[in-house]
C-alpha cells in the first residue's frame, strides 16, 4: 500500500476549485468521491473534506447526504473584505497612528496552538502583543503567534518600528488565509489595555494564515469598542 504522503487540505482545495473554475468539472457535474479524490491526492480522506466543507462554504459545490458533492449551477456571490493594516486603517481616517511593541517571546507551541496550525507541540513561534494607536487613542490590540519555521526570519526581526502584520506582508506574504469574526466582552486585561472598563462589548478578528500550504500565523487583532466592519460585493 502506498503511503500517503503530508499534504494540506488547500493544496486539494486549490486544485479542485481549479478545475470547476476551467470547466473540467463544469457546473453541475458530479465529483469524485471523497475516497476516490484521496487516492488521487495520496492524502487522508478527512483531508479531501475538510477541502470539500471550505468549497462549499465559498459557493462553489453543494454537498448532499448519500447524494455527494456536485458543481454549483450558480455561484453564490460573496463579500469582499478589505484587510488593510491598523496604520493605513488609522491614516485613512485622517488620524494619527503611534504603535508600541508591548511584549515578545521565543516560545513552544502551546497545546491549542499547535492544534490550530497543526504544528508541533514543541514548535518554535514567536509571540508578539503590541497596541496601534490612533490620535493616541487605542484603536487595535493585536496578539499574534508566528511559526519560525516557515518564516525563520522573524527570530531576528526588528519589530520596534514596525508591527509584525506589516512586517509579514512586506517580507513573507501568506497565500491562505482563514478569518473568523467574534463578538467578545472585554476582561480585565483587554479593558486596561484598550483603555475602557471590563465587560463592554467589542470585536476580535482571529485569522490562521498559511504560506504555499505551510502553517504561518494565529493572530488576534482586537478593535476599540465601536468599531465597523465594512465589506463589498
Amino acid at each position: 500500500m502506498t503511503a500517503q504522503k503530508r499534504i494540506s487540505f488547500q493544496v486539494v482545495r486549490d486544485e479542485v476549485k481549479r478545475r470547476i473554475e476551467s470547466r473540467i468539472w463544469p457546473q453541475g457535474s458530479l465529483l469524485p468521491t471523497e475516497t476516490q479524490l484521496a487516492e488521487e491526492f495520496n492524502c487522508a480522506r478527512a483531508t479531501v473534506n475538510r477541502a470539500l466543507r471550505e468549497l462549499a462554504d465559498q459557493g462553489f459545490v453543494e454537498r448532499k447526504r448519500k447524494s455527494g458533492t456536485r458543481v454549483k449551477k450558480e455561484p453564490s456571490k460573496h463579500a469582499k473584505l478589505e484587510l488593510s493594516v491598523a496604520r493605513q486603517t488609522v491614516e485613512n481616517q485622517n488620524s494619527t497612528y503611534r504603535y508600541a511593541l508591548v511584549e515578545r517571546n521565543v516560545v513552544s507551541s502551546p497545546g491549542w496552538l499547535a492544534s490550530q496550525l497543526s504544528v508541533s507541540p514543541n514548535a518554535r513561534v514567536l509571540h508578539v502583543i503590541c497596541m496601534h494607536y490612533a490620535d493616541n487613542r487605542p484603536f487595535q490590540l493585536e496578539e499574534r503567534w508566528i511559526n519560525i519555521d516557515t518564516v525563520p526570519e522573524v527570530e531576528h526581526a526588528d519589530l520596534n518600528a514596525q508591527g509584525p502584520h506589516e512586517w509579514l506582508l512586506n517580507v513573507a506574504p501568506f497565500t491562505e488565509a482563514e478569518i473568523a469574526f467574534c463578538a467578545i466582552s472585554a476582561d480585565g486585561r483587554l479593558a486596561e489595555f484598550m483603555g475602557t472598563t471590563a465587560g463592554t462589548s467589542m470585536i476580535q478578528l482571529e485569522r490562521t494564515t498559511w504560506k504555499n500550504g505551510e502553517p504561518m500565523t494565529f493572530a488576534r487583532m482586537t478593535h476599540h469598542p465601536g468599531y465597523c466592519i465594512r465589506t463589498s460585493y
